[in-house]
Order: structure tokens, then sequence, then C-alpha cells
């Protein structure tokens, strides 16, 4: 468990207890002590430890029952998470049908250009796993994607090289986090020439980089992804409805 001085305590408490569930301390089905014999473990008030199992039920690891106490579940089986126009899944379908080769998958400190680029703090050290994505050997790569990781979550690095998918399902899986919220922000640049080389296509074209930062439950951000896509190989489409006003039954144009 990796903590700081900022850190509140339920959040220390919660880590602690996550790390112990998904370490199989206490298994599916097994029940958590109860929350007086975790406030003597830890030395914190009830308030603490409520707060830090609220933390677990919001990740889906432990379900709270009336005289049953605080139960470890099974974690559901999907990746839905729903934002107020789609869902991170939908977000990341570009993922799923493009091969990604990786090229760099080191441990990096942020530099200033780095820290301008990303928004990650100078200083800081982060897994940084870049490549390109394909859809086949035989064709252009479809973008230059760059993963910068959160260090606490950076053993999942061992596993990329057989993996092609979006990466913050397998964070979730071995850390027992759930990533609540999705930031997404998309971007015209200029491809420099290395970079056009790579992508096959003539330097100074224009791109779309699309940047998207990932936040846990517990307001940490998991990995930060910037995609370099070639303006021709790339299409971003959102649907927007109208929605009528349950109480004033006049309708308004979704935000």
């Amino acid at each position: 468990m990796t903590t700081t001085a900022g850190d509140h305590r339920y959040l220390q408490v919660a880590r602690a207890l996550r790390k112990e569930i998904v370490d199989g301390v206490y298994p599916v089905g097994s029940q958590l002590p109860t929350e007086h014999e975790l406030c003597e473990r830890f030395a914190v008030s009830r308030y603490t430890v409520r707060e830090a199992l609220r933390r677990l039920r919001d990740d889906n690891l432990v379900a709270s029952k009336p005289r049953a106490g605080t139960l470890v579940v099974p974690r559901p089986n999907t990746n839905s998470y729903e934002q107020d126009v789609v869902s991170i899944d939908d977000l990341l379908a570009f993922a799923q049908g493009a091969r990604f080769a990786i090229e760099t998958n080191t441990m990096v400190t942020v530099d200033a250009t780095l820290a301008e680029r990303t928004g990650l703090d100078q200083g800081t050290e982060w897994l940084s796993v870049s490549g390109y994505r394909r859809v086949d050997d035989d064709t252009a790569p479809t973008c230059r994607t760059e993963y910068y990781i959160n260090r606490s979550f950076a053993s999942v690095g061992r596993l990329l090289h057989r993996h092609t998918g979006p990466i913050f399902p397998l964070i979730e899986d071995l850390f027992g986090v759930s990533v609540v919220e999705v930031h997404q922000e998309i971007s015209a640049v200029l491809l420099t020439a290395e970079l056009a080389e790579r992508l096959q296509i003539e330097a100074g074209t224009a791109a779309l980089q699309m940047q998207r930062t990932y936040t846990t439950s517990d307001g940490e951000i998991a990995q930060v992804t910037v995609n370099t896509h070639p303006s021709s190989r790339f299409r971003h489409a959102m649907t927007m409805r109208r929605v009528r006003d349950a109480q004033s039954g006049l309708s308004r144009d979704a935000q």
C-alpha cells in the first residue's frame, strides 16, 4: 500500500483492505472483521471505517447486509461505466479492433515537456508504454498510442506483451480498484517528420490527438493515454437526443 501525507485515513484503510481482498487474505464469500475490530486494528474512528467500507462497496468488492456483516463478493463481469452521453467502453471501442504493438515499456520521470503534454506532475515516476496500433500487418498504423501508468500499478506492465485491449480493466482486476471517470480531450496537432514517417503519411499532415485521464474511486489517476491519429484515419461521432423535463414538460437540448 502506498500513501501520501495528504491521504485521508479512510483511503489508507480502504487500500489496505482492498489489497488483502485481492491477495486472497479475504476470499470471495468470506466476512471482513467487524467495524469494532477494524477500528481497533487501524486505530481509527467508526466513521473512518464506514467510509473505507463504502469505498470497497463502490469498487464492487464487498456487500454489507444487516446482521450478516460485510462480505467479499465476486466482481461483476462487466466493464460498463456510464457517463453522461456514452459509456467508457464505447470510448475505447477503437482499441478492440486494432492490434497494439509495444515498442517501449519502461519507467520514466516526468519532465517539463511531458508534464505540459499530459498534465502529470513534473518529477513523478510513471510506467511509459508506447507503440502503434494496426488493423493488420499489411496496412499503415491507425495511430500512435502512449500509456502513462501510475507507478502504484506499474506491475501490470509484465502482462502487456500478450494483451491487445485497453489496459485499465487489467488494473482493476489486479488491484481491486474501479475506474469511475474518464476525462477526454481532443486537440488538433501537426505530425512531426519522425511520427509521420512511422504512420506512413506526409510530414506536417493534420492529426487528432486524443488524451484520456482515468481516475479511480479513490480520486487517484490510474493512467493517462495519448492517441495520435492522422485525420484521415479517425472519426469521432456523437449522437445527442432532446430530452423532456419531467416536471415542467418542456423539452431542452442534452448538454
